[in-house]
């Protein structure tokens, strides 16, 4: 895990994501709201077409939090399975936070990396502490 994720309390980047999705026109919202400050997230994203994607916080090769789809274990894109995985991570862990994003293009807002997301769909952060003149 990151610093900054280790800091940042689960509720504030939960509502930081849902308002993202909301400014751009997505329909967002909690599911399942867990601990406050250290529950874990899982993202469903809708298509709105009977298909979605689940994505999970992980740790990458490099340990950095990133998310991952669960597509690669046999989750989705059929909306149902991504329905019964989702039931059962509920049912195991009362302190996820479970948020859904519905969007026909299928958009997760997620501005972590998500592995499986094509290379030019990754966040690039390379400028946030660069003074602008």
């Amino acid at each position: 895990m990151d610093n900054t994720d280790a800091r940042l309390p689960s509720r504030i980047w939960v509502e930081a994501l849902v308002r993202r999705a909301q400014v751009a026109g997505a329909a967002a919202f909690i599911v399942q709201a867990g601990d406050d400050a250290r529950g874990d997230r899982l993202v469903k994203v809708s298509r709105l077409n009977g298909t979605a994607r689940v994505l999970t916080r992980g740790m990458g090769m490099d340990g950095t939090s990133v998310f991952m789809d669960l597509e690669a274990q046999g989750i989705g894109p059929d909306e149902a399975s991504v329905d019964a995985y989702i039931a059962r991570a509920r049912a195991r862990d009362s302190d996820l936070w479970v948020i859904e994003i519905e969007d026909p293009a299928g958009r997760h807002f997620i501005t972590e990396v998500v592995e499986g997301d094509a290379k030019e769909m990754q966040p690039d952060h390379s400028d946030v502490f660069k003074r602008r003149l």
